[in-house]
Formats: C-alpha cells, sequence, structure tokens
C-alpha cells in the first residue's frame, strides 16, 4: 500500500507540475529602441537634466514601434531611491506617429499633439530630474511603451493609474538607463536644491 501511495502521489505531483509548465504568459517584446543624443545607455546624465542644473527633460529618439500602435506612454523613475522607486515623469496619449521628444518638453498638463502628462513623485506635472543624495550613483529608467488604444485617463494621472489603464495594451516596450551621482558644491555656491527625492 506504501508503494502504491507513493507512486500516486508522485504521479500528482507529476501531473501539477506539467499543468503549471503549461501555464504562459504573454510578455510584450521589448522591441522599441529608445535612445538619447545627451547620454548613451548606462552612461551618466548631463547635469543640466537634474536638479542641480536647468532641471529641462532630455531629447529621446525611438524606432521600431509596431505598425498597430494607436498611442505611445513613457514612464521615468528611480529604483535606488532610499523610499523606493521615485517617479520622475508619467507621460501618455503620445500620438503613434510621434518618433522622438525634444529636450526640455513643457511642464504642462496638455501637449501639442494631444499628449498628456501626471503626476511625479513630488506632485508636479512633466518631468523632474535626478536629485539623488549624496553619495553612489542612482539608476534612472526611461520606458517607453507601444499601447493598442488611446487611455482613458485625464492628465495629473499617477504611475500607478497609467500602469493599471496599460494592463492588456502593451504591444511592445523598450528602456533607455542613465546614471546620476550628485555633485558637491562649495559652501559659497549654495544654490543646489536642500531637498532631495532621487
Amino acid at each position: 500500500m506504501d508503494l502504491l501511495f507513493a507512486a500516486a502521489l508522485l504521479g500528482g505531483w507529476g501531473a501539477a507540475s506539467c499543468a503549471d509548465n503549461s501555464k504562459t504568459t504573454k510578455e510584450p517584446v521589448m522591441s522599441i529602441q529608445i535612445i538619447s543624443t545627451a547620454f548613451s545607455e548606462g552612461q551618466p546624465i548631463p547635469q543640466k537634466y537634474t536638479c542641480q542644473g536647468s532641471d529641462i527633460s532630455p531629447p529621446l529618439v525611438w524606432t521600431n514601434t509596431p505598425p498597430n500602435t494607436k498611442s505611445l506612454a513613457l514612464i521615468a523613475d528611480d529604483p535606488d531611491a532610499p523610499a523606493g522607486a521615485w517617479v520622475h515623469w508619467v507621460l501618455y496619449d503620445l500620438p503613434a506617429t510621434a518618433t522622438e521628444l525634444a529636450e526640455n518638453t513643457p511642464k504642462s498638463a496638455q501637449l501639442p499633439g494631444g499628449a498628456r502628462q501626471g503626476n511625479n513623485d513630488s506632485h508636479g506635472i512633466g518631468y523632474e530630474g535626478p536629485c539623488p543624495p549624496p553619495g553612489k550613483p542612482h539608476r534612472y529608467f526611461f520606458k517607453l511603451y507601444a499601447l493598442d488604444t488611446l487611455l482613458d485617463l485625464k492628465p495629473g494621472a499617477a504611475k500607478k493609474d497609467l500602469l493599471k489603464a496599460m494592463e492588456g495594451h502593451v504591444l511592445a516596450e523598450g528602456q533607455l538607463m542613465g546614471t546620476y551621482q550628485r555633485k558637491q558644491v562649495s559652501s559659497a555656491m549654495c544654490q543646489v536644491p536642500s531637498i532631495t527625492n532621487s
């Protein structure tokens, strides 16, 4: 009886294992190629695009969006922030025909062409540049998503709202990662914001 029980038990485990393996999750292919003329993948983001500079958005250019794309969305965040991932930029309903975002994208809720911007984690609209505390460099990910629909989101949406609205609509995605380490400044040049985010 023990041998029969063991055989039945093992057989059940095998069936369960096969059933689990048969479940496949549809993952979007990382097919979009996104670059910046300001910095290369994995390289430092120029100070100009941070809180220690002009705090303007960097230029972004992309290719290889699927032909059935209806809109594009962008999220920029810092997973190395002390309190967890810090959101620097939320943008959505960018026209499918768009192939770039120019430097210094206006920090307005509505952009020409119909694109909308959400709130960053400082509760501001549009791009907020890197502003990490002193120490090791932080990584900043610019993630672009090709969607098969326009999103029913008002301006000022949060990252979590955008992620929820995009569920089941992502055709492809791509990302660009840059780094930034806070620059040391002398006391005579104390014009750098004392409050840091990420």
